[in-house]
């Protein structure tokens, strides 16, 4: 039998598949150079911030080399300036924010995605999410009228009676210091991170949760199994919180007494990097002064670009195993 053509040439059962416009083409390219531009300048800006930060300090780099990371004399009368008390001061006040901070975001999180019901899940999502646009500088006089007084006459000297014997809780009690900082670091990441963890939780197929509802399992066992797939994914949140963590300037400086010195009560004070940064960079008039504070914003900005970049990376791994 022979096939019956159509008008357009073609037989039965043949389709034609319509050739996409020049015009088409050609704003596809257009649309695709213009995104790999933004994506240039994006990468071009951080390649020139470094590049001047670099510069601006290359006379405390060449000056101090290695020994400025582990210096822990900070003089600008007489010229020396050493790194290492602002380095640690960062880290134990980000390290301490995270083992406040984690359990209770953590919780929170697994409350919103698993147990709480939609009607309040919602509103309660909202308020924590609300939490993370309150400005630094607020935490801080909070942290200084509330936070301080509290910790200064109820909690320290209870932790002194009870754990005294550790070094950690030696020491004056005066509300302020390194346990405060971390304290209010802990509050400000805590928004963070129960947000990140709140959206891996749903990220994770709905069709492994009745899977194991369905085999047996108990509420709790079935929360245990959600959250050893999105394991990868807490863990980036969690460092993504403490990159947060270790860029705060405003809250920490006007909280953690702000004294150079490494000791290791929790109730002394401390600096941090982003604080000293904060306080004497309108004082700095000699051009070594100013080259060691901007060598110490060149650490923080390389310490909180792999932070960040370490827990993108980590979310992402979550979201190809989920896809």
């Amino acid at each position: 039998m022979s096939s019956e053509t159509t008008d357009n040439g073609l037989s039965d059962g043949e389709f034609s598949v319509a050739k996409p416009k020049q015009n088409n083409i050609l704003g596809d390219k257009i649309f695709r150079f213009a995104l790999t531009v933004c994506a240039a300048i994006i990468l071009l800006i951080v390649l020139a911030m470094i590049a001047v930060m670099a510069q601006s300090s290359w006379l405390s780099l060449k000056e101090f080399g290695f020994g400025f990371l582990v210096g822990q004399v900070w003089d600008p009368v007489k010229g020396e300036f050493g790194a290492l008390p602002f380095i640690y001061g960062t880290m134990v006040s980000a390290i301490l924010a995270l083992l406040i901070a984690t359990p209770i975001s953590i919780g929170v999180a697994v409350f919103l995605v698993e147990q709480a019901p939609k009607s309040l899940a919602r509103p309660m999502a909202f308020l924590v999410e609300l939490l993370a646009a309150i400005p630094s500088v607020v935490y801080g006089l909070w942290a200084i009228f509330v936070l301080a007084p509290i910790l200064r006459v109820y909690v320290q000297p209870f932790l002194q009676k009870t754990l005294g014997f550790l070094p950690f809780f030696q020491g004056t009690a005066t509300g302020i210091g390194m346990l405060t900082g971390g304290i209010i670091l802990a509050i400000m990441i805590t928004p963070i991170i129960t947000a990140v963890v709140r959206d891996i939780l749903e990220a994770v197929p709905v069709t492994q949760r009745e899977a194991s509802l369905a085999l047996g399992a108990t509420k709790w066992e079935t929360t245990k199994i959600v959250l050893a797939n999105a394991s990868s994914g807490i863990a980036g949140a969690i460092v993504l919180g403490l990159g947060r963590a270790i860029g705060e300037t405003m809250a920490i400086t006007m909280i953690i007494g702000n004294r150079p010195q490494i000791s290791a009560s929790l109730f002394d004070p401390a600096y941090t990097i982003a604080s000293v940064i904060a306080n004497e960079f309108t004082e700095a008039t000699g051009d070594l002064y100013l080259s060691a504070l901007v060598e110490m914003g060149l650490i923080l900005f390389l310490v909180t670009f792999i932070v960040n970049g370490l827990a993108k990376l980590l979310i992402l791994s979550v979201a190809r195993r989920t896809a």
